[in-house]
């Protein structure tokens, strides 16, 4: 099992912090289904101010381009992130077109 952290901002707005969190209270089914299909067998998020944090528990054979891949068959996929882009920003130090960043481990107790 591989564990992935990655990080990303909401807009600085109450009211779209909760649409976003509501969103998130019912997801697409299709949205399940790629993430199911990708390998991720659990992905929590979790927010504190306008950060957020995502935590990806994925089979040993997961990877991002295999994600990507399994993303393309299915429309709502760009449907489903087109929508949450009106709620999410970049990091301050992302790179153009940068969304979900992978964090590093600085540490972990033995």
């Amino acid at each position: 099992m591989k564990r992935h952290c990655l990080a990303l901002d909401l807009k600085d707005d109450r009211e779209l912090i909760k649409s976003y969190e509501e969103y998130h209270k019912n997801v697409w089914p299709e949205i399940l289904q790629s993430i199911k299909e990708s390998g991720i067998q659990e992905m929590q998020i979790y927010r504190v101010g306008n950060r957020m944090f995502m935590i990806i528990e994925a089979d040993a054979d997961f990877s991002f381009e295999k994600k990507v891949e399994i993303d393309a068959k299915y429309p709502e996929n760009e449907k489903w992130e087109e929508l949450m882009w009106n709620y999410q920003q970049a990091l301050p130090f992302a790179k153009p077109g940068e969304k979900w960043m992978l964090m590093e481990k600085v540490f972990q107790t033995e």
